[in-house]
């Protein structure tokens, strides 16, 4: 037998701090909630044995890499389906060791299996992994163990991922064929310039004739083009360079998220996007039991914009101070009234959990519309601009052309 020191909160919300003796975690943790009491923290006595150097190696990878979010949206959803069927959760873990394609997830779930055995809970286990298991996923596991329903945490957490997913493939689909129409519209520029542009130019020079501005324009643009090539080939390397660059500055950062909610084919989708991620996540940790300050700060961290994170900062400083959700949001004029609307109702009515996720359901649907949207918007736009392009260029290398020949049936006509 051993001995496990815990930490649990009876039903009236009181701590408890004792030990139970007990073979493992799982039956210590049975113990206490026999006792009516919720356990929320668990270690054993002594301290359990230090790792070998194979799973310090683990530890120490897990520190610095990431599993695909796939693997372990998978790896969610089959221990959901595990703990649903009653299998024991270190016996659930340890079947679904065998069947992680990612070696990254493998090493994390032998030494999950480890911890819980040696008498630690699931929560405090995956907080050692802060890059696999962020601090969401963490929160929802604690909440599930606290309330005994980790399986339905775990299928709730499992769904979210899949929508976050969902969401996510469909923003860079919706950002593929308008970085595709760009790439290939400036390569057909730059062979213009870099192999048509030049011909013309000689045949100018031998013709001696004098050039139009918009042909000395075209032709000054060619040779930049054919002398300079390796800088505007570098240059798009450099643009994301700089943006990153701004984006570790916390001005910047704010700045750059301030402006996808402003610019006018941009914040259809980013602003709808962060508020349905926003009140996705906050819904489904305030449906698992998380206190509502802490859900706040979870949902702040994980807003994906800067501008809905201040405001949801101060939305949780005035639930802080014993005040509604509604007044600090439509104050800070991120969301729209729909919104602003349905918090309220649901703060009166005690289902703001339920009234989040539906907000996220509209806005899903909305991030939808407004991605087809843009890109109907952006066809013809794109289409225009290469034309655009393309007729300057024609019109700029025929008006040479046009002057010789107007000059040659004057003279003839002479």
């Amino acid at each position: 037998m051993r001995r496990f020191a815990y930490e649990a909160v009876d039903r009236r919300g009181a701590k408890v701090l004792a030990e139970v003796e007990a073979k493992d975690g799982e039956e210590a943790i049975a113990k206490i909630r026999s006792q009516n009491l919720f356990p929320v923290r668990l270690r054993q006595k002594p301290q359990a044995r230090k790792p070998g150097g194979r799973r310090l190696l683990g530890r120490m990878e897990t520190a610095f890499a990431r599993p695909s979010r796939k693997d372990l949206t998978l790896f969610t959803r089959q221990l959901s389906a595990l703990q649903d069927a009653g299998v024991p959760l270190v016996s659930s873990i340890r079947a679904l060791d065998d069947q992680m394609s990612s070696r990254l997830l493998r090493q994390t779930t032998n030494a999950l299996a480890e911890d819980i055995e040696n008498g630690e809970t699931f929560s405090a286990a995956l907080a050692k992994y802060p890059r696999v298991y962020d601090r969401l996923y963490v929160n929802m596991v604690r909440a599930g163990e606290t309330g005994g329903v980790l399986d339905v945490i775990l299928r709730r957490l499992a769904e979210f991922r899949e929508k976050s997913a969902r969401l996510r493939r469909k923003l860079i689909g919706a950002m593929i064929y308008p970085a595709t129409v760009v790439a290939v519209a400036g390569l057909i520029l730059f062979g213009i310039l870099t192999f048509i542009v030049p011909r013309f130019r000689v045949m100018f020079d031998e013709l001696q004739v004098e050039l139009p501005r918009a042909t000395l324009l075209l032709v000054s643009a060619g040779d930049l083009v054919r002398q300079r090539w390796y800088v505007f080939l570098a240059l798009p390397f450099a643009c994301v360079a700089a943006l990153k660059a701004v984006q570790m500055h916390p001005a910047g950062h704010y700045a750059l998220d301030w402006l996808k909610f402003r610019l006018p084919l941009v914040r259809r989708i980013t602003k709808r996007a962060a508020i349905a991620r926003f009140s996705r996540t906050l819904g489904t940790l305030l449906s698992a039991g998380v206190p509502i300050l802490e859900a706040l700060e979870i949902a702040r961290e994980t807003a994906g914009n800067d501008v809905l994170s201040r405001a949801v900062a101060r939305v949780a400083l005035s639930v802080r101070e014993g005040e509604n959700m509604s007044d600090p949001l439509r104050a800070s004029g991120v969301t729209n009234k729909m919104v602003v609307q349905m918090v309220a109702v649901g703060e009166q009515t005690g289902s703001l959990d339920s009234m989040l996720l539906k907000v996220a359901d509209v806005y899903d649907e909305e991030v939808d519309m407004a991605i087809e949207g843009t890109l109907s918007l952006f066809e013809p736009l794109a289409i225009l601009s290469v034309g655009a392009a393309v007729g300057f260029i024609v019109i700029a290398l025929f008006l040479p052309l046009i002057k010789i020949l107007t000059g040659g049936l004057h003279g003839g006509g002479l």
